[in-house]
């Protein structure tokens, strides 16, 4: 209900990508949240960044981390919501009101140097429903004016919220169940049980629903406060199998396989991702319905965002269950390209800025029809090069198309100060060969010269000087961190758990971070990376 107009396109710009979880705050409760987006902008503004690039911020299941694994293609993650800005959390007494256990909790997420998302979840759960409390005595019951105004949004948003409350409340009264396991008449959504189940779990059903209320309204109060500087996100390819919308559009999906990518350069098996296969047919005659309502929800979330995996809106390998060998739908190169076509006009058709993630080992014409869309696929500056010259010398930034995204790293790979730590000998001596600079004494293998501060520069410098309309640049780059976000194929704590290691508060008076900005800011100047609207 309360969410914004799209800002106009940018022109020539930089923007800085950080998942939402790693910001940290003075007052956040272990994670990064909504209320720390305002105070990060002022940043980005004196770094001359016009855009922020997020990871998607989708209500994950318990045990869960990757923001690709939703329960919701739709919602908000409750773990965002600024709790010091909830006033039906605060008027009843607020971290003093909660049980022990859950106190005990939230000092231990908030104490904790990455995000403990078992100990988030719990303490803001129980902060939540302390707040939901509050609100259906005093509010809700009364029938008040504010009452109105969450009842409003529960209307204007129905079209998800109310399959994605109803599916929240029946997961809670089966312990986390997935929805495949439901006794017959829920998991098959039969109009009389879903009716039942309504009046049985009202209550639950309000607070799933309370809870994206006061998500949207943090999240448009903070989109509002970043004036110039433009949202992000991120539109992941696929949802699990266990998810509201699964639930809700069972026809659109099969079950019998799974999602992922054929074998490769890089893996001798290729990837199963374990998520349902869309029916691309069954999707198409139902007009993309499913996936229009994806494209509004983003559009009335964020002024632009990323298309995850674009070639597999083209074609989907998939496997069936326990199968090693898997197939292409479609199957013929023609009706990829209708329906990838078909797929891209949902975007080119919305106000949103679009940029198209189609890093990999991606068919020609799948660019071909990026380029006729005039949509923006990727360029990872250490990646772009020309593989048929000899000694294989990299792109010079400066000579990339307008229309594309030019980056230096993404959240699934080594920072450059990590890459450059470990990358080949004969890789370093080409890139170094490739900035035009005299950044080595004469006589000194550039592969043994360890990242410093003046290597650094040349690299930014060079990824500024991209012919690339927007340069999206990962926090870790622009300081020259070596953090990392996520290691595909592996599981463990340290996956989706990064923090920032100050909080926004401290980023407007820490010297060393102003710094950064001011050189940042020289850098968008000198490039032209000035933001002009389109």
């Amino acid at each position: 209900m309360s969410a914004m107009a799209t800002k106009p396109h940018l022109g020539r710009s930089a923007g800085l990508v950080l998942p939402l979880f790693s910001l940290r705050s003075a007052r956040d409760a272990g994670i990064g949240e909504i209320g720390a987006l305002a105070p990060l902008g002022r940043w980005l503004d004196r770094a001359g960044f016009h855009a922020l690039q997020l990871l998607p911020v989708s209500t994950l299941p318990a045990g869960e981390a990757s923001p690709y694994s939703a329960l919701s293609a739709m919602a908000i993650d409750p773990v965002y919501i600024t709790l010091d800005d909830v006033a039906d959390y605060k008027a009843p007494g607020g971290d003093v009101r909660l049980p022990l256990a859950d106190q005990i909790a939230l000092r231990a997420a908030r104490s904790a140097p990455r995000v403990d998302y078992a100990n988030v979840r719990q303490a803001k759960q129980s902060a939540l429903a302390l707040a939901f409390s509050y609100f259906w005595d005093v509010d809700w019951v009364r029938t008040t004016a504010r009452a109105g105004s969450f009842a409003t949004f529960c209307s204007w948003e129905e079209w998800w919220l109310g399959d994605y409350a109803l599916y929240c409340a029946l997961r809670d009264r089966y312990a986390g169940r997935p929805w495949t396991g439901w006794p017959d008449p829920l998991r098959d959504r039969q109009p009389e049980a879903l009716d039942a189940a309504r009046r049985e779990l009202e209550r639950e059903i309000l607070f799933h629903q309370y809870t994206q209320w006061l998500a949207d309204e943090q999240w448009a109060a903070a989109r509002e406060q970043l004036g110039d500087v433009r949202l992000f996100g991120d539109f992941p390819f696929m949802v699990g199998i266990d998810s509201a919308d699964v639930w809700a559009n069972q026809p659109l999906f099969q079950f019998d396989r799974t999602t992922g990518t054929p074998p490769d350069a890089f893996s001798a098996t290729g990837q199963d991702w374990g998520l349902p296969v869309y029916r691309w047919d069954v999707m198409h005659a139902a007009d993309d319905r499913w996936l229009r309502q994806r494209v509004k929800r983003m559009g009335r979330l964020y002024d632009g965002y990323r298309v995850d995996h674009l070639v597999g809106f083209f074609r989907t390998y998939s496997r069936a269950i326990g199968e090693m060998a898997g197939r292409f739908d479609p199957g013929d190169e023609p009706d990829q390209i209708a329906q990838g076509e078909r797929i891209l006009s949902l975007f080119t058709n919305a106000p949103s800025q679009i940029t198209a993630e189609d890093l990999g080992l991606i068919p020609d014409f799948v660019r071909q029809s990026l380029a006729k869309a005039g949509l923006p696929g990727y360029k990872v500056i250490r990646w772009e090069r020309d593989w048929h010259m000899p000694g294989q010398p990299f792109v010079p930034p400066p000579t990339f198309a307008p229309v594309s995204v030019a980056t230096t790293s993404t959240h699934d790979i080594d920072p450059i100060a990590l890459w450059w730590d470990l990358a080949p000998a004969d890789e370093k001596r080409v890139f170094v060969g490739s900035l035009g600079e005299n950044i080595v004494p004469r006589g000194v293998d550039p592969a043994t010269v360890p990242f410093n501060a003046g290597l650094h520069k040349l690299m930014l410098e060079s990824a500024y000087s991209a012919g690339s309309d927007l340069l999206l640049l990962p926090l870790q780059d622009a300081c020259g961190w070596r953090d990392r976000i996520n290691v595909p194929a592996t599981v463990g704590a340290e996956n989706w758990s990064w923090r920032i290691p100050f909080t926004v508060e401290q980023l407007q008076d820490d010297e060393t971070m102003n710094e950064t900005a001011r050189e940042l800011r020289a850098l968008a100047e000198r490039s032209g990376r000035i933001g002009i609207d389109g």
